[in-house]
């Protein structure tokens, strides 16, 4: 018998077996506290080890790590106790914890945590390591437990020596991962460098979370070089602006800390209602918009009157910006919102706003949650320049991804609601969503008022020879037509099924989840496209 220290590396007084005391030891080998060395790198670029980024995201103690005695393959170069010292878990944290306990109970608390070790070999992916995390996708996949990734790394590893293999390409790590899409919520968080195989598994995540100091791409520096592409430095390649307005990450944070909060607040989303919550004076919603018609207001105040306080996240919110989406809370209960932006492109929908919807259309689907959808658009975006983007695709995809939906829809017209854009934004058409409803202030057309008027009447206006009568005539046709659009006539052709005091959008939407069975999950699972 002899003492020893607990794996925290506290005295543990009692007397311990050898065998006890052994793997004491080399637990203790793969802790912050056994890797002083280690650690003291990460301060040096402000940057905390996965450990801690693991102990900050689960509930205290609720923590158990598959496969931490794991090494590098690659004991045919290197004494194993030489190995216990540098490649502690094969580079990888892997296990099963709590995430919200305090808000959900044990079942929808349990989470799946993967966390790539930029300390050993730079979060490279080696032989051990893809088994490690092949084991727990499996669990994963099949008791349906959500993961999150932290996905610092360079890539694979080429030097692991004891795998007898040419180039690997048999690993199944990547295809065990992207078939848990829409099966399981997937949250990918990196902060720092994530290139290569690392960048391949957080691009299969559902949401996509990155620190100011991130680097991401399909190559690192070393890959672009051997490809005769040029010499680069890890930070010009994918840094966070980039891939922010490209598309690739759904939410910015300063640094880890945040971005571990940013997580558990989207877990939650998935992980059911709360019961405390409170929202502003929904009062305010009857003069959010302009008197004057064709001046644009800001939508996310409005957003985050008609949600709980405090519970709107937005997703890529640097890409196709003329049109907001963003997990919300109504009463504690989780919905997707959609809603168009005024101040950019008048809320016209473009080529990439199209696909940021259609994707989070199917994002919502895929996991139950509600979506409500708050119009004011003049149409799709057109023109040459449009056409140029694969806008005919792009735009279709929201029809598409609406066809499939079995949460149900709500729609709310605030304002415009004009053509093909209108119909994308109410599921196809407005007979499409559980219920459409529209504030007094909105209006409907086959196109906007002035140039539905332009288009029809052009040659009447064409023969009035004096500019002044001209726009005389012009403004009182725009007058009548619109007239003609607005809420309360249109529904009384029962194109929509009311017009309401904006102070009651809140209580319309609840009406509507209440009225509405829960869609029941089937076996065959829907996937969430990556883009």
């Amino acid at each position: 018998m002899s003492k020893s220290r607990d794996p925290a590396g506290r005295p543990d007084e009692a007397p311990v077996r050898p065998e006890l005391a052994e793997l004491r030891a080399r637990l203790h080998a793969t802790t912050d506290a056994g890797r002083p060395e280690a650690v003291a790198r990460r301060r040096k670029t402000g940057q905390r080890t996965a450990r801690e980024n693991i102990d900050d995201l689960v509930d205290p103690g609720s923590f158990v790590e598959y496969g931490a005695l794991a090494l590098a393959a690659q004991r045919q170069r290197h004494a194993v106790e030489e190995l216990v010292r540098t490649s502690p878990a094969d580079g990888i944290v892997c296990g099963v914890g709590s995430v919200n306990r305090a808000l959900f109970d044990d079942e929808r608390a349990r989470t799946i945590v993967l966390a790539y070790d930029y300390t050993v070999f730079a979060g490279t992916q080696g032989g051990m390591g893809h088994k490690k995390l092949d084991r727990m996708l499996a669990l994963a996949a099949q008791w349906r437990v959500p993961v999150v990734l932290f996905a610092e790394g360079g890539g694979g590893r080429p030097n692991d020596t004891d795998m007898p293999l040419v180039a690997g390409l048999d690993t199944p790590s990547f295809l065990s991962f992207a078939a848990l899409s829409g099966l399981v919520p997937r949250v990918g968080i990196v902060s720092g460098r994530c290139f290569a195989g690392n960048a391949a598994l957080l691009g299969c995540c559902d949401v996509l979370i990155a620190t100011e100091n991130s680097s991401i791409g399909m190559g690192g520096p070393a890959m672009i070089e051997g490809g005769g592409l040029g010499k680069y430095t890890p930070e010009e390649v994918g840094p966070i602006d980039v891939q922010s307005k490209n598309g690739v990450v759904d939410v910015r944070a300063p640094d880890e800390a945040a971005a571990v909060a940013v997580a558990k607040k989207y877990l939650g989303f998935f992980q059911g209602p709360v019961a405390d919550f409170a929202c502003g004076d929904q009062r305010v919603l009857r003069d959010a918009l302009p008197e004057r018609r064709r001046r644009a207001y800001k939508i996310r105040p409005i957003i985050e009157t008609l949600a709980d306080t405090g519970s709107v996240l937005e997703l890529r919110r640097d890409f196709g910006t003329s049109l907001v989406t963003a997990l919300v809370r109504i009463e504690g209960r989780p919905f997707g919102l959609l809603a168009n932006d005024p101040y950019r492109l008048a809320g016209a929908i473009d080529a990439d706003a199209s696909d940021k919807a259609a994707r989070f259309m199917q994002l919502c689907d895929a996991f139950g949650l509600p979506l409500v959808s708050l119009c004011d658009t003049p149409g799709f975006m057109v023109g040459p320049e449009a056409e140029k983007t694969a806008l005919v695709r792009h735009t279709s995809r929201m029809f598409v991804a609406a066809a499939s939906l079995r949460v149900p829809l709500f729609t709310v017209v605030l304002r415009k609601a004009y053509g093909l854009g209108a119909q994308a934004m109410a599921g196809g058409h407005l007979h499409a969503p559980f219920f459409t409803i529209a504030w007094p202030t909105a209006e409907f057309g086959g196109m906007g008022v002035e140039g539905a008027v332009r288009l029809a009447m052009r040659k009447q206006l064409d023969a009035i020879e004096n500019p002044e009568e001209r726009e005389a005539t012009f403004q009182s046709m725009v007058a009548h037509v619109y007239e003609r659009g607005k809420a309360i006539n249109t529904a009384s052709f029962l194109e929509l099924d009311a017009v309401i005091d904006p102070a009651e959008t809140r209580a319309w939407i609840l009406r509507g989840l209440k009225s509405v069975p829960t869609p029941a999950r089937p076996e065959a699972r829907r996937f969430v496209d990556t883009w």
